[in-house]
């Protein structure tokens, strides 16, 4: 038996959500890397359509190719893959194994980490701009191997439009990444109560599918839900005094952020610069992040 084929996060999928520049790629990748040197196979998905620089903030390569072309395209450009707003319908062939993946899908680092890559709309042309399907792929997909099942981050499109689409019906985990600023308070609000909504069996808005069994498996996935809960990562923190802030605002609304990640001047060059991001202090503050997953995961939270 693999000595990675019994620790607790194996198989399990975290999304990892937050606005615009709040830093969720950043807590993506130290998550990532910090996975990794406990022991654990990760695979990362970027599911962000527009955002780049993630390969480059984990150390690795581009994949050559996307899981959008992987899967057929998308249904604006006649492709196979549509929006899970306009056609609930689970992914087709959703469930892939890296062992079997044809190589131009994915790279691998050297200790192991995947990365694969939804989708990008930025070279699809006129009236390709949804990217939908990107948020069906990011939804659906479980990634497999033989010898150990990974742990699988995936780093969502900046704000809330993935959330709305019913992108959480297919996570373990949200973890949702807040910087200092009011939008970012209130986003973690709208994410806290859209997965509360998602937990009690709210069903998801219909009345635009005309299709009767649309209706009825847009409301199966909703009421199938795997979610289990939603945690909060205060990021780019620079002082104590908006940390105390932060975490006074938050408590109004019955929000305890599971860490804080502290401002480091080097991570924004690191982006700037498309360097990897590998400061030890950093991945010391992601460590308490994985140590709530794991006590998640145990049933000890």
């Amino acid at each position: 038996m693999s000595k990675n084929e019994n620790k607790s996060l194996n198989g399990k999928r975290i999304g990892i959500f937050g606005k615009g520049g709040s830093g969720k790629s950043t807590v993506t990748a130290l998550l990532a890397k910090k996975l990794s040197q406990e022991g654990y196979p990760v695979c990362v998905l970027d599911a962000d359509s527009t955002n780049v620089g993630l390969p480059q903030a984990l150390g690795m390569e581009q994949p050559s190719k996307t899981l959008l072309d992987y899967y057929g395209g998308m249904v604006f450009s006649g492709g196979a893959v549509t929006c899970p707003v306009d056609d609930p319908t689970p992914l087709e062939n959703a469930a892939i194994s890296l062992d079997d993946l044809p190589p131009q899908y994915y790279t691998q680092s050297e200790n192991g980490l995947t990365l694969l890559t939804a989708g990008k709309i930025g070279d699809l042309g006129p009236g390709a701009g949804c990217d939908g399907p990107v948020a069906k792929i990011a939804r659906d997909l479980i990634v497999h191997r033989q010898n150990a099942e990974p742990v699988t981050l995936i780093d969502f499109k900046a704000g809330f439009e993935d959330t709305a689409r019913g992108a959480v019906t297919g996570l373990d985990w949200v973890l949702m990444v807040i910087d200092p600023t009011s939008a970012s308070l209130q986003m973690a609000v709208n994410m806290r109560d859209m997965v509360e909504k998602i937990k009690k069996d709210e069903l998801p808005a219909t009345a635009h599918l005309e299709n009767a069994g649309m209706v009825a498996l847009a409301n199966k996935i909703f009421k199938e839900a795997k979610i289990n809960d939603i945690f909060f990562v205060l990021n780019k923190i620079p002082d104590p005094e908006v940390e105390s802030y932060l975490r006074e605002k938050l408590k109004e609304n019955d929000i305890e952020p599971i860490a804080v990640v502290r401002q480091d001047p080097s991570i924004p060059m690191a982006w700037l610069k498309g360097k990897p991001i590998a400061k030890e202090k950093t991945l010391q503050d992601v460590e308490y992040i994985l140590d709530k997953l794991e006590e998640a995961a145990d049933g000890r939270a």
